[in-house]
């Protein structure tokens, strides 16, 4: 059992070096011997744990996805702009994230396939619109499938623009500009007077998604997240 935790705390922390040094170099810039370097690990435990930098890499982009689950909304909707904001708050909060989107959004990441990321971004956002749409909570010209491509697509380039004019510092306020002005265009303004997407929705969602996390056992939350 000792043994076990052992492994778990140095896969562990191998991982937060591998996003620190991703994050810090870029994919293509990134040596092995940084991350061993900065994890403070042989090489033999850092090549038990991950074959390659490649390997490295989607540990790292597999490791952003934490078990967090949005609780079911009465308004759908809303599920869709909580997953928005609640990304955004991580984004702006942990390493792991960052170094994860850092990865996903470079070009030069030569060999390493960057799609994953943005078909786990785009599904949840789809299914919700699908329920959104079944409720009628959508303009009837709204295909779900598209619309989640343009929202993903769309925070891709937000996300992007500033981490390179604040570093992530005026991430939300460009979120919400975004949610702004895409809502009004996707769904029923019936329904759009009752959607929260306050500055301070990321956190609140963080709060309230983590502590359901913890009141739900761990292989119904994997359940639930998979």
């Amino acid at each position: 059992m000792a043994e076990q935790v052992r492994a778990i705390r140095t896969r562990q922390a191998i991982l937060a070096a591998a996003a620190k040094v991703f994050e810090e170099r870029g994919y293509q810039a990134a040596t092995i011997s940084e991350i061993l370097a900065s994890a403070g690990v042989t090489k033999g435990a850092l090549y038990f744990h991950f074959q390659s930098k490649e390997d490295l890499a989607f540990g790292v982009l597999n490791a952003q996805n934490q078990n967090l689950v949005i609780p079911d909304r009465a308004i759908k909707v809303q599920g869709v702009v909580d997953i928005v904001m609640l990304h955004t708050y991580r984004l702006q909060t942990d390493p792991m994230v960052r170094a994860g989107v850092r990865l996903t959004m470079d070009q030069l990441a030569q060999g390493l396939d960057r799609s994953g990321p943005f078909r786990t971004w785009a599904m949840p956002v789809r299914e919700g619109l699908e329920r959104a749409k079944s409720q009628g909570e959508l303009l009837p010209q709204i295909d779900p499938t598209e619309t989640a491509d343009v929202i993903v697509g769309t925070y891709a380039g937000i996300q992007s623009m500033s981490q390179a004019l604040t570093d992530y510092e005026d991430l939300v306020s460009r979120v919400t500009a975004l949610l702004r002005h895409l809502m009004p265009s996707i769904v029923q303004s019936s329904v759009l007077t009752s959607v929260d997407i306050s500055e301070s929705r990321g956190q609140n969602v963080y709060n309230e998604a983590f502590a359901h996390s913890q009141s739900v056992p761990e292989a119904e939350v994997e359940r639930a997240a998979g």
